[in-house]
């Protein structure tokens, strides 16, 4: 967890993201990753590998709309696509994007597979739930980022799940609420002191 998330044009809220997605297709940046062969998603189901429209502060600490691949690569390892809220200050591959680059990933909802280990031990995958806010008409996932061949990735940082949550799977992703997304991506402000304010009231649905 996290490894889907999807953003829904048809739904009532798409409008919130109609900037953030102008944004990113203007972005010069956005014709950099097609010349290397990776098309920019703004609808649909998000996954690994996949660019999308992230928020970060520019080099001027605007707000700005980028976009960025989904996942920090490493030589001789699988795609890195999450970090833990409660080591990533630490470890060598995210302590710098931690400190200095921190983004947001706007969503529609988040998806999670029902995990579950039968009396033999063996793992099972079970239902599909699509998960945001209660209330909400969007989703901000946490991220982290950094640059990687002169272009931009990202990982989605997670956390210790809800009660509710832990039936389903044992980690969610880092979402805060709206009004924190500018603290979240300020260096300035400890990423430590928002830990505190992550958004734990969900609606939850089986998908499909």
């Amino acid at each position: 967890m996290c490894t889907r998330y999807c953003i829904e044009p048809k739904s009532e809220y798409y409008e919130e993201l109609k900037e953030i997605v102008a944004k990113v297709q203007r972005s010069v940046l956005t014709q950099k990753f097609m010349n290397a062969g990776s098309k920019l998603l703004t609808s649909g189901e998000i996954r690994p590998a996949d660019v999308a429209p992230v928020i970060a502060l520019n080099q001027l600490g605007v707000r700005t709309a980028f976009p960025m691949k989904w996942g920090f690569r490493i030589p001789g390892r699988s795609l890195i696509v999450n970090a833990r809220s409660e080591t990533a200050a630490d470890k060598p591959t995210f302590m710098d994007s931690w400190k200095q680059h921190r983004c947001i990933i706007p969503a529609s909802w988040y998806y999670e597979w029902e995990h579950s280990v039968s009396l033999s031990g063996q793992k099972k995958t079970g239902d599909r739930y699509a998960i945001r806010p209660q209330g909400a008409s969007l989703t901000w996932l946490c991220g982290l980022y950094r640059m990687e061949e002169g272009l931009p990735v990202f990982v989605v940082i997670t956390r210790e799940p809800t009660e509710e949550l832990r039936k389903i799977h044992d980690r969610m992703p880092l979402i805060l609420p709206e009004e924190l997304t500018g603290a979240w991506i300020n260096p300035a402000v400890k990423a430590e002191d928002l830990l505190p304010y992550a958004v734990t009231d969900l609606t939850i649905r089986v998908d499909g």
